[in-house]
């Protein structure tokens, strides 16, 4: 059985262009996202784990446990999956299995499922916009941390260091962070033109 979830786990071979907003709950990722996908007229990869566990509170009435991970984890890789085939250059993806590979570490004591950190490892991106925590906190079911904001942009940042990702943090209002990333973005894209690739 975990030969087939490690497979699940694994991106499909595509060419496009993949972005990933990444950071700490509340710090704009799926706005911009949204409105990457619209400037480059293109898809964006919704983030799984929202709708697994609005669908487990709803039902249930509990938050994340160790458990959903996995479960959070092939859902995401099949959307992304499945998204990518429909992006035109470049696909920008609300989250990956590096972010839920954070969340694990920082709620369940330092551990990692090996196949989650393994497919956190193993999976590939182009560039990552690490997200700030200077937009106000907006909160719903899911979010739980609003005092510890700060630790966890640290977390994330130091799991970008410790795989050596390329990523851009952005701070600022909306305008200011999507004219950042419009302009890295189209960096990336004229680099990949000029290289061929």
């Amino acid at each position: 059985m975990s030969e087939s979830i490690r497979e699940l786990l694994m991106q499909k071979t595509s060419d496009v262009v993949k972005v990933v907003m990444f950071g700490p709950e509340s710090t704009g990722k799926t706005t911009l996202s949204q409105q990457l996908a619209r400037h480059y007229n293109s898809v964006w990869v919704p983030e799984y784990a929202r709708e697994y566990l609005q669908n487990v509170w709803n039902n249930e009435r509990r938050t994340c446990e160790q458990k959903d991970l996995i479960p959070i984890a092939l859902g995401q890789m099949k959307l992304e999956n499945d998204l990518a085939q429909k992006a035109t250059d470049i696909l920008f993806c609300d989250t990956d299995l590096l972010e839920t590979k954070v969340y694990s570490k920082e709620y369940y004591g330092g551990y990692v499922d090996p196949l989650l950190d393994e497919a956190a490892r193993r999976n590939q991106y182009d560039l990552y916009f690490l997200t700030y925590i200077d937009v106000p906190w907006e909160a719903d079911d899911l979010r739980d941390r609003p005092n510890h904001r700060k630790e966890m942009f640290e977390a994330f940042k130091k799991a970008l260091d410790e795989h050596n990702k390329d990523y851009i943090v952005l701070k600022g209002n909306k305008k200011e962070r999507l004219q950042k990333a419009i302009k890295y973005v189209d960096e990336l894209l004229e680099l990949k033109d000029k290289s061929g690739k």
